[in-house]
C-alpha cells in the first residue's frame, strides 16, 4: 500500500513537471498509456471492451475525464500537496451522491466528520496566498466528478468485468484529450515525453498495488496508508519544486486527513476500489 501511494504522488510530480503543457494533453497520454495496460488485461481475460451498459459506462467516463483534468489543472497551478489535499475530499461527495443515486443513508456522525475535512480546506485557502479561490473550486469540482464516478462504478458492478470499466474510461479520456490537442497542441520536448510516459506508468503501478492491497487486507485499513500519500506530497513538493508549507497550511491538510480518516473508520464497512484511488477519476 505504500507503493501505492508512493506511485500516485510520483505520477503527480510528473504531470507538475510537465506544467507548460495544457492539462488536457497529460490526459491524453495518460489515458492511452492506461488504454494498452487495459488492452493487454481485457485479451487475457477474454472480456468485453464495449460493455453492454453503455451509456453508464459513457457517464463514468465523463465524469471520470473531467475530474482527471480539473485535478491536473490544480497540481500544475498550486501546491502538489495543496492539489492532493483537496481531492482527499471525494469520497465526501462519494457518499452525498449515493444518497441521491443509491439511496444510501449516512450516520449523523460522518457529517461531523465531514465538516472538520471541508473547515481544513478552507483553512487552507484563506491563509496559503498560493491558492486562489479558482483553483480552489476546481479542485472540489474534481472531487465533485471522482465521487460522481466512483458511484457510478459502484453501480455498474456486477453488470460488467472491472477491466472494461476501466478500459472505457481511459478510452473516453483519451478520445477527449485527441480532439482537444487537434485544436490545442503544445508539442511536448526532450524530457517532456519521457515524463508522460512516466505518468502513465506510475499511474497503472499505483493502481496494481493498491488492488493487491485491497486483496490481502481489510479496506478500511488500506485506506488509511492511502492518505500518507499526503507526506509525499508535502517532501516532494518542498525539495524538488520549492513549495514551503506554513503551519496553518499544514494544520488544515492535517484536519481534512483527520476528518477523512475518521470517516473511513467509522464509515460503511465495505469501501470499492474506485473510492480509494485519488487520480483515477
Amino acid at each position: 500500500m505504500f507503493l501505492s501511494t508512493f506511485a500516485f504522488s510520483m505520477a503527480n510530480v510528473f504531470v507538475k513537471q510537465v506544467s507548460h503543457l495544457p492539462a488536457m494533453e497529460i490526459v491524453f497520454f495518460r489515458c492511452l498509456a492506461g488504454c494498452v495496460f487495459c488492452f493487454y488485461g481485457l485479451r487475457r481475460a477474454n472480456a468485453s471492451f464495449v460493455g453492454s451498459n453503455k451509456l453508464l459506462l459513457a457517464l463514468r467516463g465523463i465524469f471520470g475525464t473531467s475530474a482527471l483534468y480539473f485535478f491536473f489543472v490544480t497540481v500544475q497551478n498550486i501546491p502538489l500537496a495543496t492539489a492532493m489535499t483537496i481531492q482527499y475530499l471525494s469520497p465526501i461527495f462519494t457518499t452525498v451522491i449515493a444518497i441521491f443515486l443509491l439511496k444510501e443513508k449516512v450516520a449523523s456522525r460522518q457529517w461531523l466528520f465531514y465538516a472538520i475535512a471541508f473547515s481544513g480546506v478552507l483553512l487552507i485557502e484563506r491563509v496559503d496566498p498560493r491558492v486562489s479561490p479558482l483553483y480552489l473550486a476546481m479542485g472540489i469540482i474534481s472531487a465533485f466528478g471522482s465521487g460522481m464516478a466512483y458511484n457510478l462504478v459502484r453501480t455498474l458492478k456486477d453488470r460488467e468485468h472491472p477491466l472494461t470499466v476501466v478500459f472505457q474510461f481511459q478510452f473516453i479520456g483519451m478520445l477527449a484529450g485527441f480532439v482537444f490537442t487537434l485544436f490545442n497542441w503544445s508539442s511536448p520536448e526532450g524530457w517532456d515525453w519521457f515524463f508522460l510516459l512516466l505518468v502513465g506508468i506510475f499511474s497503472q503501478l499505483g493502481q496494481v498495488f493498491l488492488t493487491n492491497a485491497l486483496q490481502k487486507e481489510r479496506a478500511a485499513s488500506v485506506a488509511i496508508i492511502l492518505y500518507t500519500g499526503l507526506i509525499y506530497g508535502i517532501s516532494v513538493g518542498w525539495i524538488f519544486f520549492g513549495e514551503a508549507q506554513g503551519p496553518w497550511t499544514l494544520a488544515g491538510m492535517m484536519l481534512v486527513v483527520f476528518g477523512i480518516g475518521l470517516s473511513v473508520l467509522f464509515g460503511r464497512e465495505k469501501i470499492e476500489v474506485g473510492e480509494l484511488e485519488v487520480t483515477s477519476g
